[in-house]
C-alpha cells in the first residue's frame, strides 16, 4: 500500500507526530459490524505497531496496517482533511472509503 497525505491532512497531523514517538496505523474496525466485509476504517495514533503489522510507504508519513485487511483497500490511498467539516477522509482514485475517517488518539 502507498499513502499520500494532502497538505491540509499534514497540517492537522504534524503537531501530533512531530516528536517522533508516535506513528499512524490504518485500523479496520469490524467490532459490532456483524461481518468482516462491513468494517469501518479509522486512523490510529500508536506508540508501536502490533507484531503482525506491516508498514506501508507514505508521503510524508508511513502508515502501519494489518495485512489481513489489505484486501479491502486499493494499493494507492489518499488521506485528506476537510477544515469546514473538521474530518479526515480516505479515498483512492476509484472510490471514497469514508468522508469521516476517525482519528483515534
Amino acid at each position: 500500500m502507498q499513502f499520500t497525505f494532502t497538505d491540509s491532512a499534514v497540517e492537522q497531523l504534524s503537531g501530533l507526530l512531530e516528536d517522533g514517538n508516535r506513528s499512524l496505523r490504518l485500523k479496520y474496525d469490524t467490532e459490532g459490524c456483524g461481518c468482516v466485509v462491513s468494517g469501518v476504517p479509522a486512523l490510529e495514533l500508536i506508540g508501536a505497531p502490533d507484531a503482525d503489522d506491516k508498514q506501508a510507504d507514505g508521503t510524508p508519513y508511513a502508515v502501519w496496517y494489518e495485512p489481513r485487511f489489505a484486501v479491502f483497500f486499493e494499493p494507492n490511498l489518499r488521506i485528506d482533511y476537510n477544515k469546514e467539516r473538521h474530518s479526515f477522509s480516505l479515498k483512492s482514485d476509484n472510490q471514497i472509503y469514508t468522508n469521516n475517517l476517525r482519528l483515534v488518539k
